[in-house]
């Protein structure tokens, strides 16, 4: 932690003693926790942001991780299954399109300046064609309703965001901006609606649709082949097994019908 660090973290605390006023042993704790995880993430090349109101801490650039301390802690705190959201394309899909309908209409409200909107928006297309869902890298099992995956979306997005700001000196908050106006109550159930709309469009209706063509295509080839039908476990009038793979084909069919009507 260099000398910069320390002054930042020294001036947090003199506001937190002044606005808060917090006990000397709370002080000197909180002084202990906040000086260990600087000296801890310094070592591994992250950031350490200080000032009053709170501590962001962002993984550089340079090391090619766009997560930062709120994801750390998710993978810390829900090390359940080791599936992650990375796993989970349409669910990455779903929240850039949340962030980004929300990004464009905090600028429309005149509570986000255009530039940031912009950048926000250019890193959810990047989520939305498949780019940095690598970083995605918090359990699919965890507590807090989703505040976990929310976060990581977030500080990805505001990452991101700031590369494509660079120069600009304006900073993209995870919280501040990307999730502006929003809570992980109503991020996540929205983003589950749309990942599963995503999926039975582009997943589960073509499985769907190639599965009735082949018992299709079966049952005609097999249309000339006689067997004995099936009861329970009795044996019954002779069938043509073309007969039993059309049966197999219709409620394949009757299935999709179902599936479109609840997409509706």
């Amino acid at each position: 932690m260099n000398s910069r660090d320390d002054t930042l973290i020294e001036l947090f605390l003199d506001a937190a003693w002044a606005e808060k006023g917090l006990s000397a042993n709370t002080l000197g704790s909180y002084r202990y926790d906040l000086r260990s995880l600087a000296a801890e993430l310094g070592d591994e090349g992250y950031a350490l942001d200080v000032a009053p109101g709170g501590v962001h801490i962002r993984a550089p650039w340079s090391a090619g991780l766009f997560y930062g301390v709120q994801t750390l802690r998710a993978m810390e705190n829900f090390a359940i299954s080791g599936v992650f959201v990375k796993n989970f394309e349409h669910m990455i899909e779903a929240l850039a399109f949340v962030k980004k309908a929300a990004a464009q209409a905090n600028h429309a409200l005149g509570v986000m300046d255009k530039e940031k909107m912009q950048a926000i928006c250019k890193a959810c297309d990047e989520l939305l064609a498949g780019k940095l869902h690598d970083h995605f890298v918090v359990d699919m099992f965890q507590g807090g309703a989703g505040t976990s995956t929310n976060m990581n979306a977030n500080e990805v997005i505001a990452t991101r965001a700031e590369q494509i700001l660079e120069g600009k000196a304006l900073a993209v908050h995870p919280n501040d901006h990307v999730n502006f106006g929003q809570s992980s109550n109503d991020v996540i159930p929205t983003a589950i609606y749309l990942a599963a709309r995503v999926g039975l469009e582009e997943d589960l209706l073509p499985a769907l649709e190639r599965l009735r063509e082949v018992l299709d295509q079966k049952a005609q080839e097999f249309d000339q082949v006689l067997k004995s039908g099936r009861t329970h476990l009795m044996d019954a009038a002779p069938v043509r097994m073309g007969q039993e793979f059309g049966g197999y084909a219709r409620q394949v069919e009757l299935g999709i019908q179902r599936v479109r009507r609840g997409d509706e």
